[in-house]
């Protein structure tokens, strides 16, 4: 199982709100237990990153660039994380040409 990151859940979160939801469908989208959606969610409205209107949860402009800058990381992270494999890739193929027979 592979682990999200703390800053990959709050993404996930403000994408759940990104056009205005209630807790239940975030909870959902962003596919988290009741108690860490309520711990995110006291952590995003306190950064700033969303608030609570009524009965939904809406991204603020501070929330809006957060999605466009994680956006942007993520994009960079996949890339090297590729550049990477290929990396070992050639480096398993120089071991293999040292290895006697």
């Amino acid at each position: 199982m592979k682990y999200r990151s703390k800053l990959h859940i709050i993404a996930d979160i403000l994408k759940a709100a990104e056009n205005g939801s209630k807790k239940t469908r975030i909870m959902y989208l962003a596919n988290l237990s009741y108690q860490l959606l309520e711990k995110y969610l006291r952590k995003v409205i306190k950064a700033g990153l969303m608030r609570h209107n009524g009965e939904l949860y809406e991204l603020t402009e501070k929330g809006r660039i957060f999605l466009e800058k994680f956006n942007d990381f993520s994009e960079k992270m996949s890339k090297i994380r590729k550049e990477i494999e290929m990396i070992k890739f050639e480096k398993r193929v120089l071991e293999q040409m040292c290895e006697i027979a």
